[in-house]
């Protein structure tokens, strides 16, 4: 039996924590050593300007959000803006991008867990973790939220430790050890050992360190007061890229020399250990496990949540409105772990050839959703101009802040096209969105016949 609609389950703490740690991916754990290593120190810029694109896009997300909070998010936003072809092609593609980061990160989980209990399938705990997560969404989007909240306090409680410790050592505060002091700003070829290039080389990787910081304006959705929520964990996005990202960036830049092997290995449990903390990797394994669950967890969330919305405004089958007794979109939650184990079933049959492909046509998908955005924001934006509407929340400088970041994705994805190593991701990427774009006027014809038989 069908519910009501969604539920207002989650509590302003919950949001405040899923604000705070969605930002924090086991990428910052385990791949800003690479970033570092291939920059220098100057990766502290890259990641500022990558951060600096992010949160404006979030700002335009928030000015829009607060006026109409809806699961369907960015998607509605797109099919009000743009057309309902744009709701469609943008909130399917956002579906296809989680199903198979769902599938990547429940391996990613395995393969950890198995390096602790080493005699459990890899293959038997990936379908087990989707399982787990998949029966917690359909409980009730409060035991979703309580999971997130936990997952993301001791994701912060490390950063912060990390940071504390971090500071005493560069301030020479930490006992048994001696400042570095500014010797790895200094030496080895200065803040910048390969020039400008190599930062903004690095943008065009760091930027997707932050994917997934936008779930809070779908999450916010199912509070007591969305708008609310929505304004207060958007605008405090700049911060916690400051602190949280910038800041654990600054201490690994500090600490190891960027040239270092060990900083390819991970920057967090080097740091760590070259302070004298011997159980730094078992400790960091840990963190990194619970962001890939995280990460799992907010997928699964925000599959179901994404296509229930534009099943609400008309652009994906009504089945996906159905809700259970707890206002969770069963059929869309389930359709979604469905499609994220099929992707890892690839995994394991043809993980160089059909799920390589499934990888890399997500590669890009971020930039899609951004770009969207942003234009999507300058047609409301006008409307609300023209209509003389007041926004409790307005984007900064419009419209030419909002240009700056509609240029900044387009030299990212410039940049990945360029690059030997990404471009496979451009066209990929590509081919899924025609493959649906494709797809959207059988759609619309299936609805205008069922409509029309009603």
């Amino acid at each position: 039996m069908s519910g009501e609609g969604l539920q207002a389950g989650l509590k302003q703490r919950h949001i405040t924590m899923i604000t705070i740690g969605g930002v924090i991916g086991a990428g910052l754990f385990v791949g800003s050593g690479a970033v570092i290593h291939s920059t220098g120190p100057g990766a502290i810029i890259s990641y500022c300007l990558a951060g600096a694109l992010v949160v404006l896009v979030m700002r335009m997300l928030a000015e829009m959000a607060v006026v109409s909070p809806s699961s369907g998010s960015f998607a509605v936003y797109a099919s009000e803006a743009l057309g309902p072809w744009a709701g469609y092609a943008v909130g399917w593609l956002y579906w296809y991008f989680w199903v198979v980061v769902i599938a990547f990160e429940a391996t990613a989980g395995a393969a950890t867990i198995n390096q602790l209990i080493p005699g459990i399938p890899v293959w038997f705990t990936c379908v087990a973790l989707t399982a787990i997560f998949t029966i917690t969404n359909m409980l009730s989007v409060k035991t979703f939220g309580e999971f997130e909240y936990w997952f993301a306090l001791i994701k912060v409680s490390t950063i912060i430790a990390f940071l504390a410790i971090g500071a005493a050592v560069i301030f020479g505060l930490f006992p048994g050890t001696d400042s570095p002091g500014l010797s790895n700003f200094t030496g080895r070829g200065g803040f910048l050992p390969h020039g400008w290039s190599a930062v903004a080389t690095g943008i065009i990787t760091v930027i997707f360190s932050f994917v997934g910081i936008e779930i809070v304006a779908i999450a916010a959705a199912e509070t007591a007061d969305p708008a609310k929520s929505v304004k207060m964990a958007i605008n405090t996005v700049v911060w916690r890229i400051l602190l949280f990202y910038i800041g654990s960036i600054a201490v690994v830049a500090f600490i190891l020399p960027w040239d270092s092997a060990q900083i390819l290995k991970s920057p967090f449990v080097s740091v760590l250990e070259s302070v004298g903390i011997p159980i730094a990797g078992t400790i960091m394994t840990f963190v990194v496990l619970t962001a890939v669950l995280s990460c799992l967890n907010s997928g699964l969330y925000t599959t179901s949540r994404i296509i229930y919305g534009i099943a609400e405004n008309g652009e994906a089958p009504k089945i996906f409105k159905k809700v259970n007794k707890a206002g969770v979109p069963i059929a869309a939650l389930l359709v979604s772990a469905v499609g994220a184990l099929v992707a890892g079933v690839f995994n394991y049959i043809s993980p160089e050839v059909v799920f390589s492909f499934l990888l890399n046509a997500s590669g890009a998908v971020a930039l899609v959703v951004y770009t969207v955005i942003c234009v999507s924001h300058i047609v409301k934006r006008r409307q609300a101009e023209r209509e003389g509407r007041e926004l409790p929340v307005k984007m900064w400088g419009f419209p030419y802040l909002t240009y700056v970041a509609i240029a900044g994705m387009l030299y990212v994805l410039v940049g990945m096209v360029l690059n030997p190593d990404m471009r496979t991701q451009v066209i990929t990427s590509g081919i899924v969105l025609l493959v649906i774009l494709a797809t959207y006027p059988l759609f619309k014809r299936s609805k205008e016949k069922a409509e029309g038989g009603v």
